[in-house]
């Protein structure tokens, strides 16, 4: 296992961090954790050399900490550092933060978390939290030996990122970032911000939530071509860890064959692994995966709202991601949120007003798209 610094916190850690949100193979659907298999699966990684592992209140309909917990025992706790996370819907004041800091120590059976994070924040969350004292919060329990480092997890837009990551004194920060989010929500600007400030940053959906670990035939044809040879999942990793500012890449393992191979993969990776010829291969592996693209839709909601609540961004999202990734369309979060029937929100409600086509400045033919992307990927 390589280990690697953890910025100003003048600690290290392993290249590979385990994430604890999909034991079930999706973050929550219904289906009772297996926690004896769950807790073998942390020891194995434990015992392969890994020594960051990240929980969170919500992951697991609520279990992951105690899951956790329980698989830390017999001396596994002293052998990793603990990262959770304060869930931010159920916060309004200082007492609530107290009481769930302590039902999260409770849960995963310890006197301290190492790195707490401020769950999933963005510009406006960020000033609720400062209006209700988290930031003196954090480091009261700091002071307190309660937790250690106080840190942040984003999935916001870059100008949110940048003004979060400047208002505080943070300790480390987790991202959404892989090959193909480098202009995404934070992105590489974000990453090499975070590493001018000596902050750490932990890497969160590398794989983007598996969709690269299955590469379409356009791009796998790019990886056959190439004189070395790794698979998808190999790739997207040490792309990850080429960049010095990554300190751990978070990966979740359903089967002790991903244990080993993760071991494996995160043994040879180190910042500058990459040659020029490699980073070209995934910048034409990228381009490979955009051509797949559907519609150009940026997602920047000019269309919206639209008269008869069409979720029109969400729709062409759907319908790209489905496009370049694959995958069952049903599984992906939005398509579920928009065909609830207590608020669908599917193309098959729209009036043709045309109201969306004048507002867009991409000047996209939405009506029509709208019906092609529907009979790809609706009900």
């Amino acid at each position: 296992m390589k280990y690697r610094n953890f910025g100003k916190l003048g600690i290290t850690g392993s290249a590979f961090g385990l994430g604890c949100m999909r034991f079930n193979g999706t973050p929550s659907n219904g289906v009772k954790c297996d926690e004896e298999k769950a807790i073998a699966l942390i020891r194995q990684v434990i015992d392969g050399g890994v020594t960051y592992i990240d929980t969170a209140y919500v992951y697991l309909d609520k279990t992951s900490e105690t899951v956790l917990g329980r698989a830390l025992q017999d001396g596994y706790r002293d052998r990793v550092t603990i990262a959770t996370k304060m869930p931010l819907n159920a916060v309004n004041n200082r007492e609530d933060m107290e009481r769930l800091l302590q039902e999260e120590l409770d849960k995963l059976q310890t006197d301290h978390i190492d790195f707490y994070l401020m769950h999933g924040i963005n510009r406006g969350t960020w000033e609720k939290f400062k209006g209700i004292g988290a930031p003196e919060f954090f480091d009261d329990m700091k002071k307190a030996g309660k937790i250690r480092f106080k840190c942040f997890s984003f999935h916001g837009p870059y100008d949110d990122f940048e003004y979060i990551i400047k208002d505080s004194d943070w300790d480390m920060v987790q991202i959404q970032y892989n090959f193909m989010d480098v202009n995404n929500q934070a992105g590489t600007k974000g990453l090499e911000l975070a590493g001018s400030l000596g902050i750490p940053v932990v890497i969160m959906e590398g794989l983007l939530g598996g969709r690269l670990a299955n590469a379409p035939d356009n791009v796998q044809a790019l990886y056959d071509a190439f004189p070395v040879k790794r698979s998808a999942v190999e790739w997207a990793f040490r792309w990850l860890c080429n960049h010095p500012q990554v300190a751990t890449v978070l990966s979740g393992c359903n089967e002790p064959e991903q244990v080993a191979e993760n071991l494996r993969i995160f043994d040879t990776v180190e910042p500058g692994c990459m040659s020029a010829e490699e980073l070209q291969l995934m910048d034409n592996v990228r381009q490979a995966y955009i051509d797949r693209t559907k519609i150009g839709c940026t997602g920047c909601r000019y269309c919206m709202p639209c008269p008869n609540h069409v979720a029109i961004p969400g729709v062409f999202s759907i319908w790209n991601n489905h496009s370049l990734y694959g995958g069952n369309v049903k599984d992906d979060w939005t398509y579920r949120m928009i065909t609830n029937e207590k608020d669908r929100q599917t193309p098959d409600l729209c009036l043709e007003c045309g109201a969306c086509e004048a507002a867009c400045p991409q000047h996209l033919n939405i009506i029509e798209a709208l019906k092609t992307a529907w009979a790809e990927i609706g009900e």
